[in-house]
């Protein structure tokens, strides 16, 4: 059967329309699912874009956020909303500057609307914070080396070991400086992704490549005029690329892979020898006796235990009704059938006051109830 476009529409309107129930439902992973399916289906709506990048937003996805926002506006120029969500992701991910560029594109296509002031005002609010910082930081003189190193940090740097002779110490030190790398890179992970940083100033969007691959990343920088930079890893774990996202921010790439499976990566790159010591770790813990303190539960002896408590309830020593109680249980519990009979049935029609072990004379006949000496027997009527 073939499905035309035009049939697409009324079903990709429907995931739309649950997506947005979810996000109400506060969802908004299942909210992100649905408006993805939405997508495949119609991938030319800019409006789904621009909502799943308000979804993105609430789970903090900020990234992702900014790529959807700037896919609703290549599709709709003129969609005010997606400049909105765009620049909000951008104050999130702290670039103030291009959030206000951003805001003020949007602002211009709608026209006195407050929250685009109000968000304009709050990137100002942060630029200044940002230089009134910069301008006030003062540099103690011995900090000055340190600040120095780090604006080397693409150098590196070798200390030689101490050598002492005597009472007489000396540190030699040398710097040697290789091939300098074009961009520096890190990165960080979560439970579910791991998120890549290329830092890189003024990059063009359109400069930067990035392809995804199984367990591939590969980064691609082409600024006309300066040397191609490239950069690719077999990443530690595997990755779904279809789920992967990237930003080109002012002052650096992000990029966020989301893992195949939520297990912790040990590093960026995929390595035999951390995978091979990750595999005896995970097989050792079997086979050796955990130290002190164990978190392991120890079997207990039921019987032992049992037999334990009914030596100490035999051998406790009561007094008063606590100890006609516990003399009363002891006969129940060593009792034949009927004897067992014969107590419930007169305890309970003589109202307490009458307990028989004979069944032979009460099981036939109604117990009455039999005062104790000097009292007098009452019934009462409730």
């Amino acid at each position: 059967m073939v499905i035309l476009s035009s049939d697409l529409q009324p079903m990709a309107a429907e995931l739309a329309e649950k997506a947005q129930e979810a996000f109400m439902d506060d969802n908004f992973q299942l909210a992100v699912d649905l408006y993805t399916q939405a997508i495949d289906l119609t991938p030319k709506d800019a409006n789904l874009y621009a909502d799943r990048a308000q979804t993105h937003l609430k789970l903090n996805n900020f990234t992702e956020a900014v790529a959807d926002a700037d896919r609703a506006i290549r599709t709709d120029p003129s969609m005010a909303k997606a400049y909105q969500r765009k620049g909000t992701a951008y104050i999130k991910l702290g670039e103030y500057h291009t959030a206000k560029e951003t805001l003020e594109q949007g602002a211009s296509l709608a026209q006195n609307d407050f929250r685009f002031i109000k968000l304009i005002k709050e990137c100002d609010q942060h630029i200044t914070d940002v230089c009134a910082e910069d301008t006030t930081r003062d540099v103690p003189p011995s900090a000055a080396p340190a600040a120095v190193a780090s604006e080397l940090s693409d150098e590196t740097v070798v200390t030689l070991e101490k050598s002492k002779e005597g009472d007489n110490m000396s540190q030699q030190t040398s710097t040697i400086t290789p091939a300098k790398p074009k961009y520096r890179h890190e990165y960080y992970q979560k439970a579910e992704d791991v998120v890549v940083t290329i830092f890189a100033k003024g990059i063009p969007a359109n400069s930067v490549v990035v392809d995804f691959g199984e367990q591939i990343l590969s980064v691609s920088i082409d600024v006309s005029g300066e040397d191609a930079y490239h950069f690719q890893c077999r990443l530690f774990g595997k990755i779904l690329p279809e789920k992967c996202r990237y930003v080109v921010l002012s002052t650096k790439v992000e990029i966020r892979l989301v893992k195949a499976e939520f297990i912790n990566w040990s590093s960026l790159e995929y390595s035999k020898e951390i995978a091979v010591t990750q595999k005896v770790n995970v097989s050792s813990v079997g086979s050796q006796r955990p130290a002190y303190p164990s978190s392991m539960p120890r079997k207990k002896d039921w019987d032992k235990l049992e037999a334990q408590l009914k030596k100490e309830e035999k051998e406790e020593k009561l007094d008063g009704d606590a100890a006609v109680n516990k003399l009363f249980r002891d006969i129940y519990q060593n009792s034949d059938e009927d004897m067992r009979r014969a107590m419930s049935k007169s305890f309970v029609e003589s109202n307490g006051t009458v307990l028989s072990t004979d069944w032979k004379e009460v099981g036939s006949k109604k117990v009455e109830g039999s005062a104790p000496e000097g009292m007098e027997l009452k019934k009462w009527d409730y």
